[in-house]
Order: structure tokens, then sequence, then C-alpha cells
């Protein structure tokens, strides 16, 4: 069996398992975006994963895992990186406009060499900081890069009282709940994703309305 073969059952079978659904084009895009993450890899330092079938479970299968809980909103990836997940996200709700925002001049441009290849008519690309970045979007995610509440510090001139942000993290987040500012409210969601036997799980908080 072919490694394009190999990869492309796993995703299906892992689209499967998380109960989403994807057509046969979407789940093209996203291994035509890990075959660009691999090329790019080899010249840039993007993703410290280089197996494409790591890449398939612990970024492709990773970011599906969050989708029931993204609203159908305007999202802003705070801190994409190589696109992720803002980049799967896009591939799989093609009508719902994504920002992908980095500061990282590098990984910017292969995000927008993604978006072109890929065809994403829904995906911005900006390279700034995040407290450059002068609009408030209604939702926000991103992969943890720091504890929630310095990552809510590090947004806050972004955020509104009407701003959902969710938060991918690797481990049980109780205590950071339990540790956050007063005026705001969340909760947490474990997640399974196929193929990886580690802790995810996704923390999704919003300001207090009272």
């Amino acid at each position: 069996m072919s490694l394009s073969t190999t990869l492309s059952d796993t995703l299906a079978r892992g689209v499967d398992a998380l109960g989403l659904s994807l057509s046969d084009d979407q789940q093209r895009q996203l291994l035509a975006y890990v075959d660009l993450l691999v090329k790019w890899n080899q010249a840039y330092n993007l993703t410290a994963i280089r197996d494409p079938a790591e890449m398939v479970t612990r970024h492709l299968l990773d970011s599906l895992a969050v989708l029931p809980y993204v609203a159908d909103t305007d999202t802003l990836d705070v801190g994409t990186g190589a696109g992720i997940p803002g980049i799967i996200l896009a591939v799989s709700r093609p009508d719902q406009a994504f920002t992908l925002l980095d500061s990282n001049g590098k990984k910017t441009r292969f995000v927008r060499q993604a978006r072109r290849e890929l065809g994403l008519d829904n995906v911005e690309v900006v390279h700034a900081r995040v407290e450059q970045y002068g609009k408030s979007p209604s939702q926000i995610i991103c992969r943890a890069f720091a504890s929630l509440s310095d990552m809510l510090a590090l947004m806050a001139p972004i955020i509104t009282d009407n701003t959902r942000v969710l938060a991918m993290k690797a481990a049980s987040t109780e205590r950071e709940l339990a540790t956050m500012p007063p005026h705001w409210q969340g909760n947490h969601h474990s997640l399974n994703i196929p193929g990886l036997d580690e802790p995810r799980t996704l923390v999704v908080v919003q300001q207090r309305s009272d």
C-alpha cells in the first residue's frame, strides 16, 4: 500500500470516528495541505512533526476534533503557526470566514502559499502580533501557547463582551479554569483524537454578562 493511500485511509477512518462529514474533495485538500507542509518543512522549521502520518493524526485529526464546538461565525486563529488549526477548519467550513494571525513572517508566507494552492477564498492571512491586530472577532481559537490567564491577558485588546475564546490544550484544565479572572466563565471538553493516546482538551470561555 502506498503512503498516499495509507494517509488517505487514516484520515477517512479518523473523520468517521469523529462523526464528521467531509467530502472526498475536502479530504483531498487536507492531504494536499500535509504534502505542502512536508515539502516546506525540508527548508523551514514550520513544525517539529516531520512524519506525514503523524501530521494526519497530530495536526489534521487533532484540529478536526474541535469542529463541533466551533460556532459558525467569523473566527480568528491566534498564533496560527503553519496554519493549525485555521487552515484545517477553513477546509472543513468553506462558507465560514477565518483569519489566520501570526507574528512569524516565515510561517505566514507558508500559510499564504497554502491558501493559494488549496484555493481557500475564506481565509485571510495577517502577519502581526495579536495586540497589533486592531479588530474584535466574534470567535478566537488557538492552540494554547501559554496559561489560560496569560492568553486572555495577551488577547485583551481584541476581546469584547461577546467574544468566544477556544483554547486547544494538551492536558486537564480544571485548575486553570479555577484561577481565571472573575469576569470570565467557561468550561472544558475532553477530546478523543483517533490514533492518539494522549489527553486533549478544548476550553471554551467568554466574559460574564452580569
